[in-house]
């Protein structure tokens, strides 16, 4: 009997296509919609664990201020020191190395050309800790760090915008006031996952930096190498308590510095991503709602449409469950159609939408089926009261309808 309410329930939504197809849009569109969003922000959670991750699970950033981040507030923290950076080499074990960094944003020129970038001040031990590799060219010399010189090493971004299809090696750029030489390459790494280029970068020594752009010989970040990740915790606390020392910090104060590591940040920012996600979809389940009560609509016409038809089958012997089982069955037929309709098109859109913004795609098999499932629930939930309804007509009075 289920199999023969089926082929019915089948028969009349091909009767009628158009009205069908217009009917099961709002779920088509809900279910494409949730499953759209909440696989690109999977792909975003697992670029951003990828792309910190990609930093090693050994590093640790120091900034003044309370917390990281951007809006982190940092109104009266001092900045570090040189001083700082030598006591975290002398007095903490199982550090690989402690480099300090300042940074600037500036405008460069070089052949004829002008571009707006961040100019990075720092030691050679800033690219193995940041996992940059060198395309050509090479890094700064002993001589070179001790000096101060004007030399720097530049980002890919910034030589297609300076020059173009020119080696760069060799060739001068204006930073500010002063001009360096362009001594090495950075292989290239693209946009990140928050949008921010990382090939548009100029990177001098420290004391070139702190001269000739700050103006001043403070450090604004730390980055710290630990020897070994399972002691990281360890570290990290020696370096709160070795910091809140040398910054006069009370016990009763709070730091007025920040401490993570790679794994908080990854861990931050995939909740944040998590969240949005999860807001997101929500917004697009909304549209199932509606979705529902347009099945709900149409399927209360349908009945009217059929009372005759409905009386026929009750007098030759249909029961009252028997009908109302043919009108849900085809409120669910429909509703599983826009569900299945609407997750093909949410797998198209998610595949395109991770190529656009470069991210990986997650195939996520659970809000795949989830959808689908709730899909299939509106039709039961919003089919019921039309089917009801259909079950308890009077034969004699549906007979007489015209």
């Amino acid at each position: 009997m289920i199999w023969n309410t089926l082929g019915l329930a089948l028969r009349e939504i091909r009767r009628n296509l158009m009205r069908s197809f217009l009917t099961i849009l709002g779920i088509v569109i809900g279910v494409s919609a949730v499953v759209t969003m909440v696989t690109l922000g999977n792909g975003a959670t697992r670029a951003v664990s990828d792309q910190i991750a990609s930093l090693g699970s050994n590093l640790l950033i120091v900034r003044p201020g309370q917390h990281l981040g951007p809006g982190r507030d940092s109104a009266g923290a001092a900045n570090f020191k040189q001083a700082d950076v030598d006591a975290l080499r002398t007095q903490i074990p199982g550090l690989v190395s402690v480099v300090p960094v300042v940074s600037k944003s500036v405008t460069l020129v070089a052949q004829a050309r002008n571009w707006s970038s961040s100019v990075t001040g720092s030691t050679n031990a800033w690219f193995p800790a940041s996992k940059w590799q060198i395309a050509t060219g090479r890094v700064f010399s002993e001589a070179e760090e001790r000096a101060g010189a004007a030399v720097c090493v530049i980002g890919e971004t910034v030589r297609k915008e300076l020059f173009g299809s020119l080696d760069p090696l060799g060739q001068q750029i204006r930073v500010k006031q002063f001009s360096c030489e362009v001594i090495g390459l950075l292989a290239s790494r693209g946009q990140s996952t928050m949008g921010n280029d990382q090939d548009d970068v100029v990177v001098v020594p420290l004391r070139t930096a702190q001269r000739r752009l700050m103006g001043s010989v403070d450090i604004s970040t730390l980055m710290l190498s630990v020897e070994d990740a399972a002691t990281m915790d360890a570290v990290k606390e020696q370096v709160t308590w070795l910091l809140r020392e040398r910054r006069h910090i009370g016990p009763n104060d709070n730091d007025d510095f920040g401490v993570m590591d790679t794994r908080q940040i990854a861990e931050t920012m995939s909740g944040t991503t998590r969240v949005l996600t999860g807001l997101l979809g929500a917004v697009a389940a909304v549209s199932l709602l509606v979705g529902g009560i347009g099945i709900m609509n149409i399927m209360l016409v349908s009945v009217t449409e059929r009372t005759r038809e409905i009386g026929i089958r009750m007098a030759i012997g249909a029961l009252e469950r028997e009908v109302l089982l043919q009108f849900l069955i085809e409120a669910v037929a429909l509703s599983s159609l826009g569900g299945i309709i609407g997750i093909l098109l949410a797998t198209l859109a998610s595949v395109g939408g991770a190529v656009l913004m470069h991210l990986p795609y997650q195939f996520d098999l659970f809000i795949n089926l989830l959808s689908f499932g709730f899909s299939a629930a509106i039709g039961v939930l919003f089919g019921y009261m039309p089917a009801r309804r259909a079950a308890r007509l009077d034969p004699i009075e549906a007979l007489r309808h015209e």
